[in-house]
């Protein structure tokens, strides 16, 4: 599988750490290099067909579709598309006009991941998002219209501008719009945001942990009320609509990134990265130069990536896997860690797959932690 990384927004939202730019001055630069990228990787990936492209960022959507699609072209030069293929397009709100929608339901692509965030008004101004909460709900509708029924949203729970009462109205409005796909999160305070600054400064008030798991909670027995499944600690499908990339990742599938800051991983003990610089990207890759840099796992980083990533889904951790790919002293230490863990009911084991049970997800990265080797 492929990953996309548009390194572009319209602007930066208060809470947002990822790597971007809002200025475009060099978007024709960077698409060429994108392409070189392509070329010059395309014996990275032992699977020539592809069953996944996603193109992330930043906001993908503020590329023209003919852009969009050139980057699908120079893909195609290389690889083929599996006959059901997900081709997934994150996207603003603000940017799904009908135009849009109208040239891109003509693309291959066939799934949308819309940054909707919130419903309302005052929680996306404090995110400084460029859409607003008509928007937010107009934009589902009008790519539902032009065919895109294979939707995701985002939504961001425990904002200060929100509260339980707000949250329950974001998660019945969402139902209403028949979305399959939700990816939630808590709002983080990350460094060097303005929300950090804002909060630094006592503009608005710290989110709240315990408020922020009550919304967790609520939001998973919810949406599982609602036919929803819990299949990741932040993602919620109904049947048959789970994101095929992201799953792909959590049981440790080979796949490359392309772009400024995109990573790479070989599904063994590689780990790759681009620069994320967006100028340093294209001039390395004008010299036909990549602009990555990669590490080898060692034993301790493999082991701890399969604890973190699977204790976050509902396939968990694969037991009789550790045990064939580590040492016998690594398993049995692990044994022992886990032991008291299980007794206390905060780890459980269902056909040889150690789990954290659903109660405890909103700890389960801490709780993962616990179980590291150092």
């Amino acid at each position: 599988m492929i990953y996309i990384h548009i390194p572009f927004c319209k602007q930066k939202c208060s809470y947002c750490n990822f790597h971007f730019s809002t200025s475009l001055n060099f978007k024709d630069e960077m698409i060429h290099a994108m392409k070189t990228e392509i070329m010059l990787r395309k014996d990275e990936l032992q699977n020539k067909t592809l069953k996944s492209l996603y193109f992330g960022g930043g906001t993908p959507s503020i590329l023209s579709v003919d852009e969009i699609s050139s980057l699908m072209d120079e893909v195609l030069r290389y690889f083929s598309f599996d006959k059901d293929i997900e081709i997934t397009l994150e996207a603003n709100p603000d940017d799904l006009d009908k135009n849009f929608l109208k040239q891109l339901s003509g693309t291959p692509v066939n799934r949308l991941s819309i940054g909707t965030q919130s419903f309302f008004e005052e929680d996306l101004k404090l995110m400084n998002r460029a859409h607003n909460a008509s928007e937010a709900e107009s934009s589902i509708k009008r790519a539902q219209d032009f065919g895109f029924e294979n939707l995701s949203i985002d939504l961001i729970y425990g904002s200060p501008t929100s509260n339980l009462e707000i949250w329950k109205e974001n998660l019945h409005k969402t139902i209403a719009l028949e979305v399959p796909h939700i990816s939630s999160y808590a709002l983080t305070v990350e460094p060097k945001t303005a929300l950090e600054n804002w909060i630094s400064k006592g503009k608005i008030k710290s989110p709240k942990e315990e408020e922020q798991n009550r919304e967790f909670y609520y939001l998973s027995d919810f949406l599982k009320d609602h036919g929803f499944e819990h299949y990741e600690v932040s993602n919620f499908a109904r049947p048959g609509f789970y994101s095929r990339h992201n799953s792909a990742y959590w049981k440790y599938r080979e796949y490359l990134g392309i772009g400024p800051s995109a990573h790479s991983y070989n599904g063994f003990d590689v780990r790759s990265w681009n620069v994320a610089n967006n100028q340093q990207y294209i001039k390395k890759l004008n010299d036909k130069t990549l602009a990555k840099e990669e590490e080898i796992l060692s034993r301790e980083d493999q082991f701890n990536e399969m604890i973190m990533i699977g204790l976050r889904t509902i396939w968990g951790v694969d037991l009789t896997s550790l045990k064939n790919k580590f040492s016998d002293q690594i398993w049995e230490d692990f044994q022992t860690e886990i032991k008291a863990k299980i007794e206390e009911g905060i780890l459980i084991i269902e056909d040889d797959h150690l789990k954290i049970p659903e109660k405890h997800w909103f700890m389960a990265d801490g709780i993962a932690s616990d179980l590291f080797l150092v």
